[in-house]
């Protein structure tokens, strides 16, 4: 599920009566601050401790941004298809296409273990706020401030890393009104037990993207493993026999990645007039590229496929995220929000005696606006788009970054975070050079294009060559593809690093100075300025509406709340689920014409007279609860924590949820729990993988 805020006819954005009210099943909760009042008001619900922390670990984050769950006791972990669809990318090489195939592993020794999949678990979460703004003093200039901060970000890291020995992240919560360390279980062997197609998990493919009905079996199972054997779990989730029913409150354990719903309008404004047209810019530049080289063979279509849903998604999201920030109703909802903080705000006595929050978050918009092509093409790699630059300049920082004392390094060299880097520089993922010269030329080109050919940092990157000839020369000749290299440099330092004179690394050295610097910029006069202007309004905020209310989304997990039931468009009832026997229904209208094709087995079960597959078995459903990016692949539960779906995607009205909630007609869109096993026996003859979700044991050897 990726988070669009489209565009289109027939969507109807009703900002201006989108307030938070405790009858809406609103809010992304901390689960160290649940929405315990609204939901006993509400659906006579108690939310215990017990319940949380049962919950809580049994949910997984995957780390390359998506949501997940322990569904046995023996480590099997239940997410989405588009979640797991890189690591089945990277499983399958020149002998299997798993994303065509699909993929079931009938015993432990058949799953396939993983290249670079990190997942986490949250074990424990500390409120550390006082830790961190005691040691930014009012005094300090953005620059101090900024170098404070990291440090005792830095600090706070490392102990708990040090005690506990789990992975420990401090947290920027309300924009920087509150600060969370939060501590993970780290699982780094994680292997595939079960991937249906992806053309079934993605039926209908875009023309039903954000739509509803749906008919997709967008679900994927791998399984962590501790020591070499499949772990043992003591906080999972069981399953429902009845799934998920029609009015029945439900809840969603995930991570859902960002939302703007504090945002000040200066912000917002920013977004909707320089941000998301340069994104959409390089984003259009990117999917042209993509399906140009996709077309040339079915290997190329192979190697690039992932990248181009990836940057098809990405595109779709900034358009309609465009189209909302572009709505008057909104923008006028958004100012008549501010200005009652900021009423509040003029009444506190300091606030006559300095320049006030929004207004330094105006001029740090300001100053990023300003840096932001720059920036991008530099530091945020815009202009090198090859994953082998990014391999060399991590290993030319790691040699610069790691002498240093911790609390003075970037971010993600500090001691509590190696590991993970680590982890993912070593992974022996497979690196395709045509691939690699066709993103890098048109990166190169993409930069010279946009600083000007004359510009003293594009002339040092092309050496005067061509975009393309550079880019051969860079990715032929480059060692970095080589594991054993990597490991060697990087075990070796600077010395190795600088001795090495790799052309990878070499470019990543000439672009250096400069990103660091915009990097710098970016850090102390937009990033430090708006935490601690964010804070002032969040202790404003919370003063005027109290303490009882959600963060934005960061990516950590979260929990919200709804009902199962459909809703009112045209003046038609959209039904709350769909059927297994709609989406031959579907296929069938649509002539089994791409993406309305089905895959072999489906086939097969279609013509099969005797076919045991339950047509009426409940597919998809929507809910109220409150969702985005991030959460693909976070299971729906019930009041006694059983799964009853999983998370996939929202229907088109859901995507206002980026900027402000409504559940008028906003849904979040379930695969069933019903449907899933009913597919796993009926169309995978998959019994093993149904028998451990509901229950049984699954057997260790062939």
């Amino acid at each position: 599920m990726t988070r669009m805020l489209l565009w289109l006819p027939g969507l109807v954005l009703t900002f201006a009566t989108v307030t938070p009210m405790l009858h809406a099943d609103e809010g992304m909760w901390l689960f160290t601050n649940p929405p315990s009042k609204q939901l006993k008001e509400k659906y006579q619900f108690e939310v215990t401790p017990k319940w949380l922390e049962h919950v809580q670990k049994s949910s997984v984050r995957f780390n390359n941004g998506g949501s997940g769950s322990f569904v046995s006791p023996d480590g099997l972990i239940m997410t989405n298809h588009h979640v797991g669809a890189d690591a089945l990318e990277k499983k399958g090489g020149d002998k299997h296409d798993y994303l065509k195939e699909g993929f079931h592993a009938k015993s432990n020794d058949e799953e396939l273990k993983c290249e670079d999949l990190e997942l986490n678990v949250l074990m424990n979460i500390e409120d550390v706020t006082d830790k961190v703004n005691g040691a930014v003093t009012p005094d300090l200039s953005p620059v101090k401030a900024a170098a404070a901060r990291r440090e005792v970000i830095a600090r706070i890291e490392k102990e708990a890393t040090d005690k506990t020995k789990l992975r420990s992240d401090v947290v920027t919560l309300y924009q920087g009104g509150q600060y969370h360390l939060y501590q993970y279980k780290k699982y780094t062997d994680v292997r595939i037990v079960f991937a249906p197609e992806q053309q079934i998990a993605f039926f209908g493919g875009d023309p039903d993207n954000f739509e509803y009905p749906r008919f997709d079996l967008d679900l994927c199972l791998f399984r962590a493993y501790e020591d070499g054997k499949p772990a043992k779990i003591e906080h999972y989730l069981k399953w429902s026999k009845a799934g998920a029913k029609e009015d029945e409150l439900v809840f969603v354990s995930g991570h859902p990645g960002r939302t703007r719903r504090l945002t000040t309008v200066a912000e917002l404004e920013y977004m909707r007039d320089i941000d998301y047209p340069f994104t959409l810019q390089r984003l259009n530049r990117a999917e042209v590229l993509l399906l140009s080289f996709s077309g040339r063979s079915a290997k190329n279509a192979q190697e690039a496929k992932e990248t181009l849903f990836g940057v098809q998604n990405s595109r779709k999201a900034r358009l309609g995220g465009l189209g909302g920030l572009l709505d008057p109703e909104f923008m006028v909802h958004k100012k008549e929000q501010e200005q009652k903080l900021r009423a509040a705000a003029d009444k506190e006595p300091q606030s006559r005696e300095k320049v006030s929050p929004w207004d330094r978050i105006a001029g740090a918009a300001k100053v990023r606006a300003n840096i932001l092509h720059r920036y991008t093409l530099l530091e945020g790699r815009s202009g090198f788009n090859s994953g082998l630059f990014g391999i060399g300049r991590a290993l030319l920082r790691g040699g610069e970054e790691r002498p240093k004392p911790n609390g003075e390094r970037l971010p993600e060299y500090g001691e509590s975070r190696l590991e993970s880097l680590q982890f993912q520089l070593f992974s022996a993922a497979p690196i395709y050079d045509d691939f690699e010269i066709v993103k890098l030329t048109d990166s190169l080109t993409f930069l010279a294009s946009e600083l000007g050919a004359d510009d003293p940092q594009v002339k040092k990157v092309l050496n005067g060559k061509s975009p393309a000839d550079r880019a051969a020369e860079l990715v032929t000749g480059t060692k970095l593809k080589d594991v054993a290299a990597r490991k060697k440099l990087w075990e070796g330092g600077k010395a190795a690093v600088d001795a090495a004179k790799d052309p990878m690394i070499e470019l990543a050295r000439l672009v250096d100075t400069e990103s660091r610097a915009l990097r710098k910029k970016m850090e102390t006069e937009v990033d430090e300025v708006n935490q601690q202007a964010y804070a002032e309004i969040a202790k404003i905020k919370f003063k005027v509406e109290g303490t009882s209310t959600y963060p934005d989304a960061t990516f950590t997990l979260r929990l919200s709340y709804g009902v199962v039931k459909g809703y009112e468009e045209n003046g038609k009832r959209v039904p709350f689920e769909t059927k297994l026997g709609g989406i031959f229904e579907r296929a069938k209208a649509n002539n089994y014409k791409e993406p309305f094709d089905l895959p072999e087995r489906w086939l097969k079960v279609e013509k099969e007279s005797n076919a045991k597959l339950k047509l009426d078995t409940p597919f998809n459903f929507i809910c109220t609860a409150d969702i985005i990016g991030g959460n693909s692949g976070s299971p729906v539960i019930n009041k006694d924590a059983e799964v009853v779906g999983l998370i996939f995607d929202g229907n088109i009205q859901s995507l206002v949820l980026d900027f402000a909630y409504t559940e008028t007609q906003a849904r979040a869109v379930s695969v069933h729990s019903q449907g899933i096993i009913e597919a796993l026996r009926h169309v995978y003859n998959a019994g093993d993988v149904a028998d451990e979700l509901t229950g049984k044991p699954r057997k260790a050897t062939k």
